[in-house]
Parts: structure tokens; sequence; C-alpha cells
């Protein structure tokens, strides 16, 4: 490619064909002084955009918006959300644009949206910017799910805009380049259903059907069938958080995608000892949003989109309400089957028991008591697996229980025939040795608050294989000392 050829995205962009009450038109705002601060390549390349590296000022200019790229058909999403609990009928992007969309080399077609691109008619108020510190946190974290194999947006890039945002305090302007297989949120469908607009609820539906359930179109009631399908990769997806002690922070309806991937990385963290009611966000002030409550929180969400589409479930109401109540009882279920089978994994279990979660509940409460580090504890689990029990051990506070429970963790090993080393092994291929530890993504973000972006750079190295443990990233496997916990975690809007 040319030296200073802008980058190429080959667009076609399917929501902007939607009725136009479904978005507001919107073009980016300037930057002055827009600086390349991290564009994933490899990412770029999986999408099909071709871009290049050797002009990042002509780069970081298209990426912060100072230029729209040929084919964008920028705009800002309208959806609405319950907020704590608290519905608001109108929210909207109110700081981050849709670009466009691509068709990636999979097939998928995939959004391309900008965060802290400027205001649009959903501001309220606001500047419309990010800061430096949220887009660096969002990349991290969202690529520490691609390489921990968890569904979530994804970050092509982020760019300092040169300028400042004002927050509780003066902070640098970023600008965060997020890849999504789609922006369709629960919140989307209640924008519609809280202004009585059956008409929008369906079209969406049907937008939706076409571009992420398309082998539910042939299906006898293909709208619950889409709620179905919906709940059912929520319900799997937030197995998964609790997999590797995520917290998301802030499951708000319109946080929640239609489509199952994790979005917005905001007041987001990974548990260090294990707590249940463990909670890190700032604004979560009651503990709605806390590590054990998340898979009632997704019911609940469910339960929001079920109300939208209940006008489409069947034209009797009651049986429409039969129909949606079917369905928050299945993703009980699918929960519930997904959390065991996913704890069973990380526990070195190759056969299913009856008596697997009372196993399962028995050692996270050896975890909480003994105050032991969540990943790690898991990790070295493996260990024990070929008869080192120590490091697992000395995770504890008091080893005692812990004792106790490999005594009957080994006795439920008994029932199956794999050897150590193999189930060591396929523990050690579920149980990662890297996170994005709260303590490192703050460490990262304050030297890039001070132009130092080498910690960023070598946490991004460190998360990239997180199965596997590697000598020269041996510091990230470790939990914080008492001084570097985070024990709270910020918004960021």
């Amino acid at each position: 490619m040319a030296q200073g050829v802008l980058p190429v995205f080959q667009f076609d962009n399917s929501y902007a064909r939607l009725p136009d009450r479904f978005f507001a038109s919107v073009y980016p705002e300037p930057v002055d002084g827009p600086k390349l601060l991290k564009f994933n390549a490899a990412l770029a390349a999986e999408l099909g955009v071709e871009a290049d590296l050797s002009d990042p000022t002509r780069l970081a200019a298209t990426l912060a918006g100072n230029v729209v790229p040929q084919g964008a058909v920028p705009l800002a999403m309208a959806y609405a959300g319950h907020q704590f609990g608290n519905f608001v009928p109108q929210l909207g992007d109110g700081r981050a644009i849709l670009l466009g969309e691509v068709v990636d080399s999979k097939g998928r077609r995939r959004d391309i949206q900008l965060k802290g691109a400027g205001p649009t008619p959903f501001s309220r108020r606001g500047d419309g910017r990010a800061a430096l510190g949220p887009v660096l946190r969002e990349y991290i974290v969202s690529e520490a799910f691609a390489a921990l194999g968890l569904p979530a947006t994804r970050a092509l890039a982020a760019v300092a805009t040169g300028e400042q945002v004002y927050r509780e305090r003066v902070e640098q302007g970023a600008v965060f380049v997020r890849v999504a297989a789609s922006h369709v949120r629960v919140g989307t469908f209640q924008f519609f259903a809280a202004r009585g607009d059956n008409e929008g609820v369906r079209t969406l539906a049907d937008y939706v059907i076409d571009r992420h359930y398309p082998e539910l179109k042939t299906k006898e009631n293909p709208y619950l069938a889409l709620l179905d399908a919906v709940a059912a990769r929520q319900a799997a997806l937030i197995a998964r958080w609790l997999g590797v002690g995520f917290i998301h922070g802030v499951m708000n309806t319109d946080n929640m995608t239609i489509s199952g991937e994790t979005i917005d990385f905001g007041p987001c963290a990974f548990l260090d000892e294990y707590d249940p009611m463990k909670v890190f966000s700032s604004i979560d002030q009651q503990g709605r949003y806390a590590y054990r409550n998340q898979p009632g929180i997704g019911q609940w969400n469910i339960a929001r989109l079920s109300e939208c589409l209940l006008p489409l479930l069947d034209a009797d109401e009651d049986k429409a309400v039969d129909a949606a109540n079917g369905v928050l009882k299945r993703f009980g279920e699918t929960f519930q089957a997904e959390w065991v089978a996913i704890f069973r994994q990380k526990m070195g279990l190759f056969s299913s028991i009856d008596k697997d979660g009372d196993l399962i509940q028995a050692l996270l409460g050896v975890l909480h008591e003994g105050q032991a580090d969540f990943t790690l504890a898991f990790r070295r689990l493996a260990d024990a697996a070929e008869g080192r029990d120590e490091a697992f051990l000395a995770c504890f506070s008091a080893r005692e229980k812990a004792v106790e429970w490999l005594a009957s963790w080994r006795a439920r090993l008994e029932a199956e025939t794999q050897s150590g080393a193999e189930r060591a092994a396929a523990m050690r291929a579920v149980n990662p040795a890297v996170i994005a530890r709260n303590h490192r993504v703050e460490e990262a973000i304050a030297a890039a608050n001070y132009g130092d972006l080498s910690f960023f750079e070598r946490l991004m190295q460190a998360l990239e294989k997180p199965y596997e443990e590697r000598p020269e990233f041996a510091d990230y496997m470790t939990p914080p000392k008492p001084e570097e916990r985070v024990t709270r975690t910020f918004c960021g809007t």
C-alpha cells in the first residue's frame, strides 16, 4: 500500500438502512492532535481493513474521527435502558459513533465504532469525549477476553486526541475504536417498546434474526426462538464470566448485547481473593452487580427483553406471558448447567455425577474462608493433580479446610481413569495463569497518563497467552501486595 494512503474499510452498512427513528446521523468532531497509541494489526487483517502502518499520523486522523473514511455512514444508535433498576426511556450513543459495518474474513458482519468522537443528539449535555484511562482499560480487558476465548467486543485502536477532558479532574482525551458483532442491546428493544412502537420492535427483531440468528427464520415462532436464543447465549456468557472471576460492574440493560458478546468494560474487574459478594464499581453502592448476583441480573435483563417482545410472541397476552416465563425458566437451567460444566473442567473432572455441584460449592467456600486468590488457586490445583499440593495449599491463609477438601476431591477422582498428567494438562487449558489483574491495569493507566506506554505494552504481551506460564511474565501471575490492592473501579464517562 502506498505511503500516506488513508485506511480502507470495505463498508456495507445494514443498520443505516433501517428507518430514521433507529438512529441519528452525526459526524465525529475533529480533534487537535490525534496520535496513534495502539493499533491491532491482526484484528485489522481479520476485518479486511487496509492500513498503512508506515504513516501513523494519517491512520490516527481517521481512527480519531478527523477524516471519515469512504463508505462510512456515521450514526449514533438510539436505545433506552434500565440503569441500576431505574428505567431511562432515552439513552442512545452519547459519546459513540458507528462508522459502519464490514464483513470479515470469516463472513461475519461486524461494527466499527468510535468511542469518544464527540457529542451526538443523545449526549444529554455531555461532551461526547473519552479519557485516556477508560480507553486503555477497555482496550486491555476486551483483548484479554479475546485471548481467554470469551465472547466480547474487540479493540481495533486507541488514539490520543491531544485535547483535555474535564471529569472529576482534568484528563487526557482519547478515542477507542471498538469492533462488535453488533451494538444492538436489550435497551434498543426497550427504546421502541417504551413508545408503544410495536412495528419498530418487529423491525428490530427481524433485523437481529437476519444478522445474528438466521437459522431461526424457519421456526414456527421465530420471535420466541429469538428470545430463547438470546437468553441461552447470555446464560452461557455469564457462567463463563464467573469461571474467570470477572465482575462486569454495570449490567444495565443497555449494556447487554443481543449477540451475546460482553460489552462496555467500564468499572469491571477480576477477583483477586474469592468473595462472592465482591463489588468494585464505585457507582454500585448497593452491590446490585456483585459477583454472585450476575446470573440473577442476567435473567432480570432477559425478563425486560421479553416484555418488549410480548406482542410478537402471541396475540393472546396470557399465552405470550407463559411463553416468556418458559424462557426465563430455561435461562436458569442453562446457566446452572453451563456453570457446573465450567467448574467441573476447572477442577479437572472428566465425568459427571450429581454431587459435583456440592464439591464445587465446597471449594468456593474454602477459597472464601481461606482468602485464597481465585485465579492462582485454580491454576495451582493443576499442580495438585500431579501430586504436588504445596503450591495450592500456599494460596490459603489457613490450610486445614483446604487439606480436607483435597481429600474429598481425590476421592471423587477415583471414579475416573485419566492420569495426573492428563488431568493437569486439561486443567491448565481452562484455568488461566495470567488475567488482567486490577492493579496491573491501573499501573499501566497511571504510567500512560505520564506518557509512558511501556507498562501498557508489557501487560498486553503478558495477556496474549493467558494459559501459558512464561517465566518472563511470572510477575503478572502473582496477586497484589496489600498496598497494591485496587478496591474501587470507575465508569470513566
